[in-house]
């Protein structure tokens, strides 16, 4: 769940994003603005397309295709799949997408612009065998 509130300081509009996270490696669970935005892109990475109840477009295809052999057209349908998914969010956009074979699975880095701060970020995104994420 995600929470955006308005705060007027010095007359300049300034946007604050709340949340929370169940990881065990938060003490207190909260996570705001930069934290949280991530976050909430790892969750939609972390699943495989067809997975969530009521919403069969929410998540990844590559999950379903990390034994398959790289080729440029699954190159393809891998970039716009994490197109997609960084578009459903409107707190960001992906200026720059990599996809490459890495060891054990399948390697993303996209270069990822948080629209409300008009910040740019080069996010590593490591997809492997266990069918586990790691943002690096």
């Amino acid at each position: 769940m995600v929470k955006q509130t308005q705060r007027a300081q010095s007359g300049i509009n300034k946007q604050v994003f709340r949340g929370f996270s169940s990881r065990a490696e938060q003490s207190n669970y909260k996570l705001y603005d930069f934290g949280l935005i991530k976050q909430d892109l790892i969750n939609r990475l972390s699943i495989r397309k067809g997975e969530r109840l009521e919403n069969p477009e929410f998540g990844t295809i590559i999950y379903d295709v990390l034994f398959e052999p790289l080729t440029e057209d699954l190159k393809q349908a891998i970039l716009d799949d994490i197109t997609a998914n960084v578009n459903a969010d409107p707190r960001i956009s992906a200026d720059n997408i990599i996809v490459s074979q890495s060891d054990h699975g399948i390697s993303v880095q996209v270069d990822l612009s948080y629209v409300p701060y008009n910040t740019t970020e080069k996010l590593s995104f490591g997809f492997d065998e266990n069918s586990t994420l790691r943002l690096s």
